[in-house]
């Protein structure tokens, strides 16, 4: 092993006294009720709310992030949007004009009117062309 990987493995064993104080607060274990996941919310928003975090606050947080997903996946689970819902969306929140997604993604105008409409679901071609193009994973249609 090298100086350096040597260095940088003890550093990161080295737990900071923010990490240590914030597992004290809350502690890293799976959300296990409703109000868990309140005061885990809560920690959620304070880490959040800082401009920058230590090292250890951003691991701290992404384990905690994790554990509220898991429990919020099991517990509260949300119905995916119907594609024109989604489509509306990203179109209002990309300021878009339907004929330009539609110039952009070559999916025909009257297809994205369609589906905006409710008459028409997507098919995993055009979904596929959506989702590169608004950077969202294809999962975010829910094809229906």
């Amino acid at each position: 092993m090298t100086k350096t990987a040597k260095r940088d493995a003890k550093k990161h064993r080295r737990v900071s006294a923010r990490y240590l104080a914030l597992v004290q607060q809350f502690p890293l274990r799976p959300i296990q009720s409703d109000d868990d996941l309140t005061e885990a919310s809560a920690v959620i928003d304070s880490l959040l709310d800082q401009k920058k975090l230590t090292a250890g606050e951003q691991d701290y947080l992404h384990v905690l992030s994790n554990l509220v997903e898991e429990y919020e996946d099991e517990h509260h689970q949300i119905a995916p949007l119907p594609d024109g819902e989604m489509l509306r969306h990203l179109i209002e929140a990309n300021d878009l004009k339907q004929v330009e997604l539609a110039r952009a993604t070559g999916i025909v105008d009257t297809t994205i009117s369609a589906v905006l409409a409710g008459k028409r679901t997507l098919t995993r071609e055009q979904v596929g062309k959506l989702s590169q193009y608004f950077h969202v994973s294809p999962e975010a249609f829910a094809f229906g």
